[in-house]
């Protein structure tokens, strides 16, 4: 089902049967992972980690925009974050109002349009403001999508699909897959083709649970404040190398391939 958009990025949206490895994934996810290892290998404190992090993401940024990415979502605070130290949940809730405050006209001005997906409840109002400014800000820009999973937890999100599916007061058996996708975070856009996690672990840590059911998995040893051009490079080719079935057979793919051959050629 092809989701009609409330925005410019409309052309986005499209059925997992469109997706085509040979191009560059359309939306890439990642869990970055590993700010803390990498500051402790390195005798420095959590602080410097995340710190570190948060450059590499424009970095990242820059080389999505290179790579063909055209939706990038990370995950930048998880609600299972809050059990942290108060100290490092108050860094992290620093950081993101220190990025929207000192790269927000850049992000503008390169074409990235900023999206929150995830609850605005229990963040301090001083930088919920700043995060619905951005947004607002940058909603008409086309160059990039860029998803920030702040406060956000993929059984959370389906929770509070749910509860407005039934305030919305639709009866049980006109509750689809597609009617549910309507109400998540990203509803408006294709689920991502490929879902990149940094630091050697090997779990989902409840990231787009839904929207990931039928995406790729890439795991790499690197911490994130070290993944760099050539790391996002080689989970691209990776990705290219695989081929998505959907359910289906090898021998109904080639058909449908060589069906769009014949169709475009005719």
């Amino acid at each position: 089902m092809t989701i009609v958009s409330k925005n410019p990025m409309a052309s986005l949206a499209a059925t997992e049967t469109e997706a085509d490895s040979s191009r560059p994934p359309r939306h890439v996810a990642i869990i970055m992972d590993g700010n803390g290892r990498w500051a402790k290998q390195r005798g420095l404190p959590r602080s410097a980690g995340h710190r570190a992090g948060t450059e590499n993401l424009r970095r990242t940024l820059r080389t999505a925009v290179e790579l063909g990415v055209e939706i990038l979502t990370i995950y930048a605070f998880s609600t299972e974050n809050w059990s942290r130290p108060r100290r490092e949940v108050s860094l992290l809730m620093r950081i993101l109002e220190m990025v929207i405050d000192r790269e927000l006209k850049e992000l503008n001005e390169n074409g990235v349009q900023i999206r929150h997906i995830g609850e605005l409840d229990g963040i301090p109002e001083r930088l919920q403001k700043k995060v619905i400014h951005a947004c607002e800000h940058t909603k008409n820009n086309t160059r990039l999508i860029l998803n920030v999973a702040f406060n956000y937890g993929g059984r959370d999100e389906i929770v509070h699909a749910v509860q407005n599916i039934m305030r919305d007061g639709v009866q049980p058996e006109d509750v689809t897959e597609e009617l549910i996708s309507s109400y998540l975070y990203t509803s408006d856009l294709p689920d991502p083709d490929l879902i990149i996690r940094t630091s050697g672990e090997y779990r989902l840590s409840n990231f787009l649970i839904w929207q990931g059911s039928y995406s790729e998995y890439y795991y790499t040893d690197v911490y994130w404040p070290d993944f760099d051009k050539s790391d996002f490079q080689a989970a691209l080719e990776e990705y290219a190398n695989r081929r998505r079935r959907f359910g289906k057979t090898d021998e109904q793919i080639d058909d449908e391939i060589h069906g769009e051959i014949h169709d475009a050629s005719a």
